[in-house]
């Protein structure tokens, strides 16, 4: 061989592994966005299934180039606990687990050895610490490192043991979960389109780290137990299966398994397989782990798996389809949803003609356009999915006016989304949403009115803006000669309507559709500015930003919504038809006023944080989410802890007090 071409390979290599490594860059910086959009803001920026092929070719770029990047998803196990629940860092580090959709894969991993084989559920994972046979913590799994501590929140999960016989140290790991019913359960009692859960996995995220554990508790949360971590004596055994039958005795539901060998594996995953069509807790595979615990540790681990357990995903049953249309879904805040239309095709043994897009960032992605071929999927044999397009012809037009009121859309891009939305004010669509929010349950409360009733009388020109309610009786014959109603039909409405003139401030501000105030939301406004109305109104940004609860997004939109000179004279106008029940905090006990507070980590005289965050507020003073200047105190508990708070607070010079000094000083 000549220099020359000696040469000439040299530099396709050098060209080659550049290549390699480029594309191994653009991968991380994908696959880390999305995980962190999923995991870390509850966002969608990709299917599962993108996930997984792109997530499968860094492996195989990684393998082939013997290279991987520091930040790689290969080696990372996850994203930093928010600021809002105290951390803690775990004893033993949770790690990920290395996945395979090969069932003759799984089979030849045992290694002619006996292993558990049970569901990998969808949830949150938890830690549960036990002392003396009581629950004394609980820690979320976090970045596999440090996760957020929930104590409160534990105790309120529907099955969680609060007492157990075993009194020695007990820490095990399970999964949090939300069955599919609970979720459709709390949807369907969501009226607002536009506040659903996108899924049970995004709700029990939210559900078990909520800083007030009455929240939590209307729920449903159920802990399925998977591992035990650490006992005191030899009680665990040396089998996975014996552990499980320990847990159980505990008063532990445990996740459902089953004993298998390299002759029944395929038997058994074929028995999980007929199951999951039915089974009510989310699941998006299976674990199997040697049986044998000390011959699994004796395997050891590598950077990011450990080599006693192995994740089988299930291999997407994927059908070919034709788009023919995609259909434009406005809402009340003016987002327009993208929904696939395809031709019908049997998935998983249901007809499926429809998917959701999510957002325009997605559309754009897969290059959309009619009449593609497309293959689809169901995520997590439930929900169905775009998985690829095939043709790719990118030819689908972004509609430039509203499909409802054909005024002009606008994309918007949002924490890296673009989403389409529509501009008008008085989008039909905007104007049936809001009415139907404002009449719900948790805010005016007002019976028989539908969203299909509604409509109707927007039609025909009853409402224009919430004051109109209580002007309804203007058109009692048309309503009493409309289908579906007649004289006693209108006569409980408008008796409705009078009964829901006696209302109070947080269910009004709920009602106005805010964009991000929820209840609980409006509910701590409204407590934050003593339940005065032209105190919010006139608040700045920043006063706005020091609600706890309220980041500089909603507090940005709630200062804008209230400088629209339209929205407050239709506001004035509504306020002249309502009598606000007084909820004025009584003078003599505002021994708090003018102070501010933070308190973080768990409490003992305290049921939460919330209940002490009520009584500081019940007395004038302020609590925040973090710690500045102008903080009186850090109250915690662990008051010698390296928590960022308290290295926050003695950079600031600002004193740390338990929840006694705390008590005994200021109360």
């Amino acid at each position: 061989m000549s220099s020359i071409t000696g040469k000439l390979i040299m530099c396709m290599g050098v060209n080659m592994r550049k290549t390699d490594h480029n594309r191994m860059r653009e991968l991380v910086a994908v696959l880390n966005h999305a995980a962190k959009a999923y995991y870390a803001e509850d966002t969608e920026v990709m299917s599962n299934f993108e996930y997984d092929r792109l997530y499968d070719e860094l492996v195989e770029l990684e393998n082939k180039t013997g290279v991987t990047l520091a930040n790689s998803p290969t080696v990372n196990v996850g994203y930093e606990a928010v600021e809002e629940l105290p951390k803690e860092r775990h004893e033993r580090p949770m790690l990920s687990l290395a996945k395979t959709k090969s069932r003759e894969e799984l089979r030849d991993w045992l290694n002619g050895k006996e292993a558990v084989l049970s569901w990998k559920l969808d949830g949150l994972t938890i830690v549960l610490t036990y002392n003396g046979g009581k629950l004394s913590k609980a820690v979320t799994r976090g970045n596999g490192e440090v996760g957020e501590v929930i104590t409160n929140n534990a105790r309120v999960f529907k099955n969680v043991p609060l007492s157990i016989p075993y009194q020695g140290e007990l820490v095990l790991r399970g999964e949090a979960v939300i069955s599919y019913s609970e979720f459709e359960r709390i949807n369907s009692e969501i009226e607002d389109v536009d506040a659903k859960y996108k899924n049970p996995r995004n709700l029990c995220s939210g559900s078990v780290r909520q800083l007030n554990n009455e929240i939590t508790a209307g729920r449903n949360v159920n802990f399925y137990a998977f591992s035990l971590v650490k006992v005191e004596d030899a009680q665990d055994g040396s089998l996975r299966t014996q552990q499980f039958s320990f847990l159980q005795e505990q008063g532990f539901d445990v996740v459902e398994y089953r004993l298998v060998d390299p002759d029944t594996i395929l038997e058994e995953i074929a028995y999980f397989e007929n199951k999951i069509q039915t089974y009510d807790v989310p699941s998006d595979g299976l674990v199997l782990t040697y049986n044998d615990i000390a011959y699994g540790q004796s395997l050891g681990r590598t950077a990011k798996f450990p080599r006693d357990s192995i994740a089988f995903k299930w291999a997407d049953e994927l059908r070919e389809t034709v788009l023919r249309e995609m259909e434009w879904s406005a809402s009340r805040t003016g987002l327009i949803n993208p929904v696939a239309i395809f031709e019908p095709v049997e998935l998983e043994g249901t007809t499926v003609s429809r998917a959701s897009v999510h957002n325009i960032s997605i559309v754009r992605g897969l290059k959309l356009g009619l009449g593609d071929r497309i293959t689809v999927y169901k995520a997590n044999m439930i929900i169905p999915q775009i998985a690829e397009n095939l043709t790719q012809s990118n030819t689908l037009e972004i509609p430039a006016l509203c499909p409802v009121c054909g005024q002009p859309t606008q994309i918007r891009q949002v924490n890296d989304v673009q989403s389409l939305y529509c501009n008008n004010p008085d989008c039909d669509a905007k104007k049936i949403k809001a009415f139907t929010l404002f009449v719900s349950r948790d805010a005016l409360n007002v019976d028989g009115l539908s969203e299909s009733t509604l409509e109707k009388f927007l039609a025909r020109g009853f409402l224009h803006e919430f004051a109109d309610l209580f002007k309804l009786s203007r058109y009692e014959q048309e309503i009493t000669q409309m289908e579906g109603f007649g004289e006693k039909s209108y006569g409980n409405l408008m008796e409705s309507i009078e009964k829901a003139r006696e209302t109070t401030l947080a269910r009004v501000i709920y009602g106005l559709g805010i964009e991000n105030v929820g209840v609980a939301n409006a509910k701590i406004l409204c407590r934050h500015f003593q339940y005065s109305l032209d105190a919010l109104r006139q608040a700045s940004v920043e006063e706005l930003n020091e609600v706890d609860g309220v980041g500089g997004v909603i507090a940005a939109g709630i200062h804008e919504f209230f400088h629209r000179e339209d929205k407050m004279e239709q506001l004035e106008r509504l306020m002249r038809e309502l009598h606000l029940a007084e909820e004025a905090v009584e003078e003599g006990s505002q021994t708090l006023a003018g102070m501010s507070f933070v308190i973080t980590g768990s409490l003992e005289h305290y049921e939460n944080r919330g209940t002490l965050k009520a009584e500081i507020e019940a007395r004038g003073g302020k609590v925040t989410g973090s710690v500045t200047g102008k903080t009186v105190c850090l109250i915690n508990n662990d008051t010698a802890s390296q928590s960022s708070k308290n290295k926050k607070a003695k950079e600031l010079g600002v004193r740390i007090v338990s929840e006694e000094t705390f008590m005994e000083e200021y109360l």
